[in-house]
């Protein structure tokens, strides 16, 4: 009789329920005996994470007496905004194309016999040139290379101008209400003017979206990264205590699996788990191991970033590290939104000189964009693991 696949769990698993209910129903899609080894309970103390998140308050207009206001974004969304370098030239030659067809546009319905007689008195080089003059002094608009928002910039800005045209037509003053002696003047004045409140109107807007971003990734994404954050730092603290959890599940099944190359273990394991596992599979004592199948799991990651020790060799960029004869078979899957899997077959090589299997998990849009928990319910992810305990070829990805 087979020897069951003992299944590892990641992070953020406090409930030991929870966690059987979803090896059983992943054993019975792969179609192998598996036992879970449970150590949530030795993670990190995760109740109060939530007190440690800032939070999105939407009734800006109806603070209590004494509130300060929610800060806004600007600096984060600055410094992402000032990622790439600006082409200013390329800026202004989009508000330019805006403001010479906004000028040179036959008239809407309901501005006919109003501005025929006076558009011609509009300068579009002299408005250029008074944009140019006070683009730098924009905040926002000077950031962005987006051409529609450039050109709707130029055609609001025109529009404006031309708002400001005397139907009467006051030749001697431009037509310009308000007048004035010095017609340029009154133009870069409204001009600098109406671009500032653009400018506004356009920060506004990238503030109030990204705070609305902030607060949708903070709550979606933000306890499940912070979860694993928590029990990563739990890991490398007692990894000793997590280890003999392991082997303690190990033992009750028999003591001598994992301890020789008589009787190896398989191992499917998720997330951290994965990472336990290979820890303990090339540790100095190492837990024998047969076939191992990890899923959104970063040991290749850890490994690049601080050497995991035991009888693996540090990375060093053009060979990948040799894995001793404990770790026999390794097939890795991954799934392309999941920030928290990784490949192993660019760092690692097995014993016998062949790569770790790395299979991609086709995306599912039923999973949403967390998809770090989704493996466990994918028919792909059970057909592999199925297929390769049972020492068959991995299925070939959808």
């Amino acid at each position: 009789m087979n020897d069951p696949v003992f299944v590892i769990h990641g992070v953020a698993n406090r409930d030991r329920d929870e966690f059987s209910a979803s090896v059983s129903t992943l054993a019975a899609a792969a179609g192998v005996d598996m036992v879970p080894v449970h150590w949530g309970d030795l993670g990190a103390q995760d109740q109060f994470i939530d007190a440690a998140l800032p939070t999105y308050r939407r009734d800006r207009d109806t603070l209590r007496d004494g509130e300060e206001p929610e800060p806004v974004l600007a600096e984060p969304v600055t410094a992402a905004l000032l990622a790439e370098a600006i082409d200013e030239v390329r800026q202004l030659s989009q508000v330019e194309v805006a403001v010479r067809a906004q000028l040179s546009a036959g008239n809407h319905a309901e501005d006919e016999g109003l501005r025929d007689g006076s558009r011609s008195r509009l300068d579009p080089d002299q408005i250029i040139e008074y944009v140019r003059e006070a683009w730098a002094d924009t905040e926002w608009l000077c950031r962005t290379d987006d051409t529609q928002l450039l050109r709707e910039t130029g055609r609001s800005l025109t529009r404006s101008l031309l708002d400001e045209i005397d139907p009467d037509g006051d030749d001697s003053y431009y037509g310009l209400r308000g007048g004035g002696t010095d017609v340029h003047s009154r133009v870069r004045s409204l001009v600098r003017r109406r671009l500032n409140d653009l400018d506004r109107v356009a920060g506004a807007a990238v503030q109030a979206v990204g705070a609305r971003l902030s607060h949708a990734v903070r709550s979606r994404f933000g306890p499940g990264t912070t979860r694993f954050l928590g029990d990563v730092l739990v890991y490398q603290r007692h990894r000793d205590a997590i280890h003999a959890r392991v082997r303690q599940v190990l033992d009750d099944v028999h003591p001598d699996l994992g301890r020789s190359a008589a009787r190896p273990v398989r191992i499917a394991a998720h997330s951290l788990g994965g990472v336990i596992a290979v820890d303990m599979a090339t540790a100095t004592v190492p837990l024998w191991t047969e076939s191992l199948v990890t899923f959104g799991s970063q040991a290749a990651f850890f490994h690049v970033c601080d050497p995991r020790g035991g009888q693996l060799t540090p990375y060093g960029g053009s060979m990948p590290v040799h894995l001793p004869a404990s770790l026999n078979r390794w097939t890795n899957l991954w799934e392309p939104l999941d920030v928290l899997a990784f490949a192993a077959s660019k760092v690692f090589e097995l014993h016998d000189g062949t790569a770790p299997v790395d299979l991609p998990v086709g995306h599912q849009a039923s999973t949403g964009m967390w998809t770090h928990s989704a493996y466990w319910s994918l028919p792909y992810v059970a057909s592999v693991i199925g297929d390769v305990m049972r020492q068959d070829q991995p299925a070939k990805a959808p």
